[in-house]
């Protein structure tokens, strides 16, 4: 089975306050997973996995502190422009900071950006360019996607292909996105660091752990293992061995060549 991803981990300063932004944000569903964590069903499209920041950098070897971009942008992809404004209306309604207000952009994307309570910055963008007609109810996001700012969108390419990634996009160093896999749940984007930190508003330097883990749930114990041997061939870097969890499932970790985190994990 080829990498996909299942599950975004979003390292927070507070729990609860980051499960009831993201429940009302995107009039979502949350359930506590134990512990002090909890997650979010992006109706279907996405899961959002919230752990304590300290936490989840202690699972990663490193250390919580970090300053300035994370790397990383979340999108929410919306119908139309007017759930766009819904969308943006609730998360700032809700604490979250605008960076770029809801508008068409120069080639004609209609897009919004803001920066949730926990430090994430999200992207909500709209498939249509027109309102055809009002919104009835709640926006729901349609697909959810991870942009990863990178050095070099052409090299990452090969890295997630060489773990049965297929491209969907490519424009070589400007951006490149992989097909959703049949049973994934969201698309992962590459693009330069600082091409990523100018389309979402936000200034390109930063340091610090990304507080962002994403997880690729395998079929078997043999699927981790190779997807684990498959990223260090490729030029990832192995952080935890796979090895059977607290849990009960069987689980591993790895840093994409520009440090990245990925968990691939088995159930029991």
């Amino acid at each position: 089975m080829p990498l996909s991803v299942d599950l975004i981990t979003l390292g927070v300063p507070q729990v609860e306050a980051a499960r009831d932004f993201y429940t009302a944000a995107f009039s979502a569903t949350a359930a506590a997973t134990g512990g002090h964590t909890a997650a979010v069903d992006l109706h279907g499209t996405g899961r959002l996995a919230l752990h304590p920041v300290d936490a989840l950098a202690t699972g990663c070897g490193t250390t919580p502190a970090a300053s300035g971009f994370r790397g990383y942008v979340l999108s929410a992809i919306v119908g139309r422009p007017a759930e766009v404004r819904a969308l943006l209306q609730s998360a700032t309604g809700n604490g979250a900071t605008v960076v770029k207000p809801a508008r068409k952009q120069l080639f004609g994307e209609f897009t919004a950006v803001y920066q949730a309570p926990d430090g994430a910055v999200w992207k909500l963008a709209a498939a249509s360019k027109k309102d055809t007609h009002p919104v009835p109810g709640p926006p729901k996001p349609a697909e959810t996607a991870v942009y990863l700012g990178v050095a070099k969108p052409t090299a990452s390419k090969a890295f997630y292909e060489r773990l049965g990634m297929s491209v969907r996009h490519d424009y070589g160093d400007r951006f490149i996105d992989f097909t959703v896999t049949s049973g994934g749940r969201c698309r992962l984007g590459l693009l330069p660091r600082g091409g990523l930190a100018k389309d979402a508003g936000v200034g390109e330097h930063g340091d610090g752990f990304s507080a962002l883990v994403l997880t690729h749930t395998a079929a078997s114990r043999d699927e981790v293992d190779a997807l684990l041997a498959a990223a260090a061939s490729a030029g990832g870097r192995i952080t935890a061995a796979a090895a059977r969890t607290g849990q009960g499932d069987y689980a591993g970790r790895f840093t994409d060549p520009d440090g990245f985190h990925w968990s691939i994990t088995a159930p029991a």
